[in-house]
């Protein structure tokens, strides 16, 4: 049997860990020579495509020098932190990818602390040295601060550094001396890390992930730890509460490539895919059927913020999208937590609404997203942070916020943040960049980075990552302003639009159909303006001359997903369909709404 070798590839987002994987694939002759690969093949959803960034973590495996290694591809974003805790599980070392200009991030650091945490050794990749301004040698000293600083063990400290371009397709044992290929990288992995350990003893095997295909249905997909598994062979499934059901295997497959192969035999060390077994979770074990043992569960950091996810009950409810009943909405909601181990859902008073927890914006906004594209209708509340009681104080989670910006939007950049109760920790020079650290609470994030590269014209980096859970730091504002809500349902008309545009910035267009309630645009003053942009030109056979002037509108705000979830406030909802992302106030009858405000009011006084 060939020596194996595990390896995941953990980064901060965008420091070049999916670029990696391509050169590594074509290094090892994965494809003909006359074959269009492609680039970032690993980020085969769509999603991870259209933003650029890993989602969820994937295998492949190469053949290098009669070595099999196994390549496990994480993904950077700290909101997606519960794919990465359970994929490290499969792992016997790691590479840790660091861009040579930006250093270790939040995300860095986040990614590394979870794989020292398992006792993992690390070969360090110096990334993109052939940026202006890198300094390959200060980031090696750099990372070397962070391993004393997460307490690494001294066998973590000798960690070998290895410097390249991976876009480039080079690596190198010195950045100052480039290579052709990145044959130096593989001949570390080979010479750095031991082979895979065979266990002997009775079988097991703990699922780390839930493979689905179309043709062969749910795949359980883990490292082998102990003894060997067998086509056809009986097993018990010891389920994370301690139950043990009994079951057998139909297929199996080791991962080859990009794809898969079948095989009638695995033996410990290697990563495969069981085929045939009917009822299972992310963290059973696959154990031996007489003498079943279950192996530790994998523990994943608790969730920071919670949303509400509700029916669509708009006036546009049902047109576009396939699933819009409450039902359709929960079993796909619960589905998810299946394989989405960082995700709560938890029932609330209504039988409407789900409560959903999540690590942060960006993972709810991934399912919100998901969930629109396979047809779903819903609407989502105001994003909320997790408050817990430590010790008869009030905590909430605090998060460390990086902020590289140009030296003259610094003071910019510190006025903002100050404001949503975040505190300057570090500031320091880099290249020709100021490099700023928070200490912020969770929330004080919502709507922080619209502003934020508002007032730097687009150019800072933002970037954060969950702490801890510190004492609540007080009441943090809103969004400043009020909005403009549409007065009745009908389509905007530009005569309309254009005779309002003094009142504030429009969200729709001339021809856009909208409904009483809607948030149509966002008022120049901080309280809400009900308006109707919906009446034509009335023509009279008796037209002045000039009546008739040329209509000039400012383009229409589009927001993202993301955007929407942190500009809506407590009284809001965003209505998501397959077609449509809307704003809306959750009571759309503007006397009702002054009714509660009144009643609101009056209890507080």
């Amino acid at each position: 049997m060939k020596s194996i070798r595990n390896i995941a590839i953990i980064a901060h987002v965008d420091h070049g860990k999916t670029t990696l994987v391509d050169k590594i694939l074509k290094q090892c002759s994965l494809f003909r020579e006359n074959q269009e690969a492609g680039e970032l093949i690993m980020d085969s959803n769509d999603l991870e495509r259209e933003r650029g960034i890993t989602i969820f973590s994937k295998n492949a495996s190469v053949n290098y020098k009669d070595v099999k290694i196994n390549i496990i591809d994480t993904p950077g974003h700290s909101d997606f932190g519960g794919e990465v805790e359970r994929v490290l599980n499969m792992a016997d070392g790691v590479l840790l990818l660091v861009d040579a200009f930006e250093g270790p991030m939040p995300q860095t650091r986040f990614v590394l602390t979870k794989a020292l945490e398992r006792g993992l050794k690390a070969i360090v990749v110096i990334n993109k040295v052939d940026k202006p301004n890198c300094t390959p040698d200060e980031t090696h000293e750099a990372v070397f601060d962070l391993f004393c600083k997460l307490d690494a063990t001294e066998a973590q400290l000798g960690f070998p550094v290895i410097y390249g371009s991976s876009k480039n397709g080079w690596m190198s044992n010195d950045w100052k001396v480039p290579t052709t290929d990145i044959s130096p990288l593989l001949d570390k992995i080979i010479e750095y890390f031991p082979a895979a350990p065979q266990h002997e003893g009775t079988l097991q095997m703990q699922i780390t992930s839930i493979d689905y295909s179309s043709y062969t249905g749910k795949n359980a997909v883990g490292r082998l730890y102990r003894g060997v598994i067998k086509e056809g062979m009986p097993i018990s499934i010891v389920r994370r509460d301690g139950k043990i059901d009994k079951s057998r295997v139909k297929e199996l497959y080791t991962f080859e490539g990009l794809g898969r192969k079948r095989t009638d035999e695995v033996k410990a060390g290697d990563i495969c895919a069981v085929f045939g077994i009917e009822k299972f979770d992310i963290g059973d074990t696959i154990a031996d059927f007489e003498n079943p043992e279950g192996l530790p569960t994998i523990n994943v950091d608790e969730p920071t913020m919670n949303m509400l996810f509700t029916i669509n009950n708009s006036p546009f409810f049902g047109k576009e999208g396939k699933f819009v009943t409450s039902r359709h909405v929960r079993e796909r909601l619960f589905r998810e937590t299946e394989k989405n181990l960082a995700l709560r859902v938890e029932e609330t008073a209504s039988p409407d609404a789900l409560l959903v927890y999540g690590r942060g914006i960006l993972h709810l906004s991934i399912l919100i997203e998901t969930m629109r594209r396979e047809g779903y209708e819903l609407q989502v509340g105001q994003p909320k942070v997790i408050v817990k009681e430590i010790e008869g104080v009030k905590c909430e989670p605090y998060e460390v916020l990086t902020v590289d910006c140009p030296e003259e939007a610094a003071s910019k950049a510190i006025h903002i943040v100050s404001q949503h109760k975040g505190e300057l920790m570090v500031m320091e020079p880099k290249g020709d960049y100021q490099h700023l650290e928070f200490n912020i609470p969770s929330r004080g994030i919502i709507g922080l980075r619209n502003q934020m590269l508002t007032a730097t014209a687009g150019e800072a980096i933002i970037a954060h990552r969950f702490d801890k859970y510190q004492p609540y730091k007080g009441n943090i504002p809103g969004r400043i302003a009020g909005v403009l809500i549409a007065m009745e349902r009908g389509v905007g008309t530009a005569y309309s639009i254009d005779k309002l545009q003094d009142r504030g910035k429009f969200f729709v267009e001339p021809g856009e159909e909208m409904y009483a309630g809607q948030i149509i645009g966002e008022h120049i003053r901080p309280d809400d303006l009900v308006i109707n942009i919906c009446k034509a030109k009335q023509l009279t056979n008796m037209r002045a001359s000039g009546s008739d002037t040329a209509v000039a509108l400012a383009p229409k705000i589009v927001f993202s997903l993301e955007e929407a979830l942190e500009y809506i406030q407590e009284d809001e909802y965003v209505e998501v369909t397959p077609k449509s992302i809307r704003m809306r106030k959750i009571i759309l009858d503007e006397n009702e709404r002054k009714r509660r405000e009144k009643a609101t009011a009056e209890v507080e006084a």
